[in-house]
């Protein structure tokens, strides 16, 4: 068997383990090792595996594994994606049509934003697809809500890493990026302009869930010929009445 065949195999057997554990409830090394036909070493190294990245616990007492924490984190950040993404495309092609540019959500992922909603206006001049797609806390409006409200460590490493330049616009100072940051959680909306791509303006708001925690960002992007710095304060404005809303829905101040 080949190393990558070898490491697929070793993936699904995992997987394997983590719906056995979801049906029966709990189970030992045995157990598991006669429904994944694996002898008892394999079948002992994969639950090692899971319980080292917490998504196994074992019994002490009982020599037994159930599912852990780890799978509820894993849960909620799926259930909160889906949630947001749900909730949050409606609005977006409402403000996708009223402004006619590109609205898309977005939600930490790691360091790094993911987008999980978009929309287009009519007067969106690209046809370009950011769903899906990972882009950098730093250089973008959403990434910058989402870090101004993100835990300590994200940002120390962040920082560690180096703030990669984009384009001229980008700001590589941590220093610059943590006075941006806070005005961005002061004000409740952050602009990036022409710090990703050369042309391209931005300004987001964050989306909150029922506690007042930052799930997500809202934003709404266009060429810099139209949407100039000086008209991303209304526009924020309106972004932020957007991202609001679904805060609402989210459960935040109901």
């Amino acid at each position: 068997m080949t190393e990558k065949a070898s490491a697929v195999q070793s993936v699904d057997r995992a997987v394997s383990v983590l719906e056995s554990l979801a049906r029966h409830g709990e189970a030992g090394v045995t157990e598991i090792a006669d429904e994944l036909g694996v002898h008892k070493s394999t079948a002992f190294r994969l639950l090692g595996a899971l319980e080292n990245r917490g998504l196994v616990t074992q019994s002490k007492e009982r020599g037994k594994y159930c599912l852990g924490a780890g799978m509820l984190r894993l849960a909620g950040a799926a259930a909160v994606r889906l949630d947001i993404s749900q909730e949050g495309t409606p609005l977006c092609r409402e403000l996708a049509d009223e402004v006619g540019e590109t609205v898309n959500i977005a939600i930490l992922d790691d360091d790094a934003a993911v987008n999980v909603a978009q929309a287009r206006g009519a007067a969106s001049v690209t046809t370009y697809n950011w769903l899906g797609r990972r882009t950098p806390l730093h250089a973008t409006s959403s990434g910058k809500v989402l870090l101004a409200h993100a835990p300590t460590a994200v940002r120390e490493r962040l920082f560690a890493a180096g703030l990669e330049r984009y384009t001229e616009r980008t700001v590589t100072s941590p220093a610059d990026l943590d006075s941006q940051l806070a005005e961005a959680a002061e004000q409740g909306f952050a602009i990036a302009a022409e710090e990703l791509e050369i042309g391209l303006n931005a300004v987001a708001a964050p989306v909150r869930t029922h506690d007042g925690t930052v799930i997500g960002a809202i934003s709404a992007s266009g060429p810099a010929y139209r949407l100039g710095e000086a008209l991303l304060p209304k526009l924020a404005k309106r972004t932020m009445a957007v991202a609001e809303e679904l805060s609402r829905r989210m459960g935040y101040g109901g």
